[in-house]
């Protein structure tokens, strides 16, 4: 269930916007995404795990309040980032 180092960094140096990006929304967004879909493919298998089903929540609700000021702050980075990961918006 939890994101391993390799496919961090390989999430990371996809969606980093300089060598040393590690913290802006854009990757922020995207390894929340990873874990996201990751956790949602254990839930289908193990539909009583209500504990990682509040985290699956939480960590939903992080990503789109990341995107809400990714949308304010720069739109057209926003739009990149929805095409890319795929996300309804």
């Amino acid at each position: 269930m939890a994101i391993t180092k390799e496919n961090k960094t390989r999430v990371i140096g996809e969606y980093r916007r300089t060598e040393n990006d590690t913290g802006s929304p854009e990757v922020q967004i995207a390894v929340l995404t990873h874990r996201i879909n990751e956790l949602t493919t254990h839930l289908t298998s193990h539909m009583k795990d209500h504990s990682s089903r509040r985290g699956l929540l939480m960590l939903v609700s992080t990503r789109r309040r990341l995107l809400t000021y990714l949308r304010r702050s720069n739109l057209q980075s926003y739009q990149i980032l929805i095409g890319r990961l795929q996300l309804r918006k």
